[in-house]
């Protein structure tokens, strides 16, 4: 067994290009470290809807030169087979470790392959290549970054030519072809032959950036930005410059791309601590509202000042507080969200008279319901431009929400009076997440395997209506893991991450209010039963 993993390690040493990975492995090889390379070597990692993601390293387990080399050889055998063999593939990038060799090793792939490349001139937000590829007619794009994982991390997301990320069944198709190449020999990777596009494509998407904005809007709130050690800031002054915004105070600890992300444990506006030097820069300068994007700035998160400290407002929260913005400017079109995200948009919605979809977690879902005039998932994403971006945008939601933000403060008022009122017009809708990161991924499938065995009748005392076992999909739905469960008042749903080794549950309830007075005594229920939801859906999980 040692021999045949060592024989595989060797293997895969002679045709690695890259010399760090080379050398790391060559090491592991020396050293006979079999707990290691069979970490490294059992098994590939799989492409998926999210297209690829892992921790960067040597080996078929993790990503690197040879792993994105077989990727792109992939994807552009596909396209190939699917009468696109001279069509144009968009390549961004972000700041990450790798990230530029990826998105160049892409190019050569593509170059190699018969088809046309272009890779955008300097790394940039996920959204402006989400752009790009409707905007120059390519026929796919492909995003090197992993988002807001950990800095070992990197990942390679993959569109198609409608600008949105690729689903099923081209996922497995691409997948197949990244199987079928036998050696990195076979792959033609060109030194030349692709276009390193100009400032163009990003001066395109920023005049699209107005789009989002009405004319004449207030443009007066004061805020604190931080790219949280991502690509996001030039991008986001630029648009809020265009726009007439003041000019947002910067977390400068935190403003110009790092691939170590030192300030942070994970780079990620959601996670504890994350936000702790915005906060820090916030009571120092007293702005209206703190903005952060992840990285990638694909994500847009919004904090405020809640009694005498500041907050972070939940993704839920921005989701409501954008729909009911738009819904103010007459917005028409269907509103969409993940199956993750609160009900109270599907209310805002049907108020309003406007359609409303549910689909699957993930942008890839939203981006593709008809008809979308704006879209949003709990995990910070939002799409207020479909026609620009079929994607989550966190430098489109920043300025949406900054406006907000502004039209509030005109008539001396705030971003919570907004949600205050929308709670008694539709009912306190609070959301709260249940998230374990593990080491061990059984941990997760063991965790699934039991709810499903022995799935929960009651829960914080209410009783569970409806259970429903989602890898058997609905009448709306195509099958997913996941599970939800219906409650009194309440709805949960439980799913292993796409992205992290993470197992996800999903809480909400909703607590009737009459008026405003009525709404510390909503809140504290609604926070006790959050609470008691957590617990007895931990102790039903194993978790």
């Amino acid at each position: 067994m040692q021999d045949e993993l060592i024989a595989r390690a060797k293997a895969w040493l002679a045709e690695d290009p890259d010399t760090d990975t080379r050398e790391e492995l060559a090491k592991l090889i020396d050293a006979e470290d079999t707990a290691e390379l069979t970490a490294r070597f059992t098994g590939t990692l799989q492409f998926g809807t999210a297209g690829l993601r892992g921790e960067l390293g040597a080996g078929p387990m993790r990503m690197n030169r040879s792993v994105v080399i077989r990727a792109a050889a992939g994807l552009a055998a596909y396209l190939k087979a699917r009468g696109q063999a001279d069509g144009l593939v968009v390549i961004g990038y972000d700041a990450r470790h790798k990230s530029a060799d990826f998105a160049r090793d892409t190019a050569a792939v593509m170059t190699g392959a018969g088809l046309r490349a272009a890779v955008l001139p300097r790394p940039l937000p996920t959204p402006v290549l989400a752009y790009a590829i409707r905007h120059l007619g390519a026929v796919a794009g492909v995003e090197v970054t992993a988002s807001h994982n950990p800095p070992r991390d990197n990942g390679y997301k993959v569109y198609l030519g409608d600008g949105s990320q690729i689903v099923p069944p081209a996922d497995a198709e691409i997948a197949a072809e990244i199987a079928a190449v036998a050696s990195l020999a076979d792959v033609p990777r060109p030194d030349s032959g692709w276009e390193i596009l100009d400032e163009e494509v990003l001066d395109a998407y920023l005049e699209r950036t107005d789009a989002v904005l009405t004319a004449g809007s207030p443009r007066t709130a004061r805020t604190v930005y931080t790219a949280m050690h991502g690509v996001g800031k030039e991008t986001l002054l630029a648009a809020f410059a265009r726009a007439g915004f003041p000019a947002p105070e910067l977390v400068a600890e935190q403003a110009e791309p790092d691939p170590d992300f030192p300030t942070v444990a994970f780079p990620n506006p959601e996670e504890p601590g994350a936000m702790d030097l915005a906060f820090a820069k916030a009571r120092a300068t007293d702005p209206d509202l703190i903005i952060a994007n992840d990285p990638d700035a694909d994500r847009c998160a919004a904090a405020v000042k809640d009694g005498g400290d500041w907050r972070m407002l939940r993704g839920d929260e921005v989701g409501a507080l954008l729909a009911a913005h738009l819904v103010r400017r007459g917005a028409r079109g269907t509103f969409a969200e993940s199956i993750v995200s609160s009900s109270l948009l599907g209310r805002i919605a049907e108020k309003a008279g406007l359609p409303y979809e549910e689909t699957l977690t993930g942008f890839k879902w939203i981006a593709r319901v008809e008809g979308l005039r704006y879209g949003y998932e709990e995990a910070l994403g939002y799409c207020v431009d479909p026609d620009g971006v079929r994607d989550k945008d966190g430098i489109t939601a920043a300025l949406a929400v900054t406006e907000l933000a502004s039209e509030l403060k005109e008539g001396g008022r705030t971003l919570l009076d907004l949600l205050d009122d929308l709670a008694v017009e539709h009912g306190l809708h609070a959301t709260d997440q249940l998230s374990v990161r593990v080491d061990d991924l059984s941990l997760i499938t063991d965790a699934m395997r039991r709810l499903r065995e022995r799935p929960p009748t009651r829960l914080a005392g209410l009783a569970v209506t409806r259970a429903e076992d989602l890898t058997l999909g609905t009448d709306r739905l195509p099958p997913t893991d996941g599970l939800r469960y219906t409650l009194d008042g309440a709805r949960v749903v439980v799913r292993p991450s796409g992205t992290e080794p993470k197992l996800k549950c999903y809480l909400e309830v909703v607590v009737p209010v009459g008026t405003h007075d009525g709404l510390p005594a909503a809140r504290a229920k609604a926070a006790e039963l959050l609470s008691a939801i957590k617990r007895d859906l931990s102790a039903v999980a194993g978790i």
